[in-house]
């Protein structure tokens, strides 16, 4: 793991770096939409991975994945460890996901992304391939609302009161995991609304920071790379975060040694997970909860559907592209 910093801005990002990144995310999400549905994930994530790995390559940075798709003895591309970008600029940790959700893309079900991150060198978390125990909310509401060691009640007890609500009022989002029986079952006896997704944790965490999609609050256990990415949407929105990592064997452990963790009950906020200014963008694959899908006309062309945030500007754009038909990712 490299050394983490607490320094915010220095002027090392330059804005335009924001719809760069938007277009990196537009050409992952544009690949991948091709195979909604087909029942082939591999086909799908190999698409993805491909064209974010051309566009990222064509950036003015000095890039190093951090958070990808495995270590180099399992990824052929965009590995952690992995070089991209032109050379030249400044040197920029990248935290990535080509296909967030390759088997809702496969089945053709919501809420499936291509996302990326990126920070200047030392403030992404270099995350393990294992799982961590989350929890998100969004914007607006004092510090410590939520905490990872508290029982499900006290965190929804919290929420509602910050948020002036009965507890009944409050909607969760869970992933739909045999493993989540128990918060599930936790969160009925609250009286709570439960919106149950079935992979994609990474968009339930940011759909807490919008109010069109009635999330409040994201619990349960996904994966630890997409917890990073969660944490750099939301340090651009101003919202909350904790996570700690889950280790089922040593193997596990091993790994996570490896990459520099050396307290493995560590319990990580915000700031731990991406730290500094953070740059994050998501173009919609499919439908979801907070972006559209990609589209096709009847003549050829797309229409994407995007996020792009910063940390330091706390600037959240929505942008929508027409892509005529024969684009190319540039």
């Amino acid at each position: 793991m490299a050394k983490k910093t607490d320094k915010t801005a220095t002027g090392e990002l330059d804005r335009i770096l924001v719809l760069e990144l938007v277009r990196v995310t537009e050409a992952a999400a544009v690949a991948a939409s091709r195979f909604i549905g087909r029942g082939d994930e591999q086909a799908a994530d190999a698409a993805a991975v491909e064209a974010m790995r051309a566009a990222l390559n064509g950036l003015r940075i000095s890039g190093t994945v951090v958070i990808g798709e495995g270590e180099r003895d399992e990824a052929p591309m965009l590995y952690i460890g992995e070089k991209v970008g032109r050379g030249k600029g400044p040197k920029i940790d990248i935290a990535l996901d080509p296909l967030e959700g390759t088997t809702i893309t496969a089945k053709g079900g919501p809420n499936a992304l291509a996302v990326v991150a990126l920070a200047e060198a030392g403030n992404l978390l270099h995350a393990p391939d294992t799982y961590m125990s989350k929890i998100a909310i969004g914007g607006g509401y004092p510090e410590d609302v939520i905490d990872l060691d508290n029982s499900v009640a006290e965190n929804i007890a919290n929420l509602a009161g910050a948020k002036g609500v009965a507890p009944e009022e409050i909607m969760a989002c869970v992933l739909d995991r045999p493993r989540h029986g128990e918060i599930i079952k936790q969160l009925r006896e609250l009286g709570c609304g439960i919106t149950l997704i079935p992979d994609g944790d990474v968009a339930g965490a940011i759909a807490t920071s919008n109010p069109d999609t009635g999330i409040d609050i994201l619990m349960g256990e996904g994966g630890a790379p997409e917890g990073v990415l969660a944490a750099a949407a939301l340090r651009c929105t101003g919202g909350q975060f904790q996570g700690r990592l889950i280790f089922r064997n040593d193997d596990e452990k091993a790994r996570a040694r490896r990459l520099g963790i050396d307290d493995l009950n560590r319990k990580y906020n915000l700031e731990d997970l991406a730290a500094g200014d953070v740059i994050f963008a998501a173009t919609g694959v499919t439908d979801g909860s907070f972006l559209n899908g990609v589209r096709r006309s009847p003549r050829g062309g797309f229409s994407t559907h995007s996020v792009a945030m910063r940390a330091s500007s706390q600037t959240v754009r929505w942008v929508t592209t027409d892509h005529t038909p024969g684009y190319r990712a540039r």
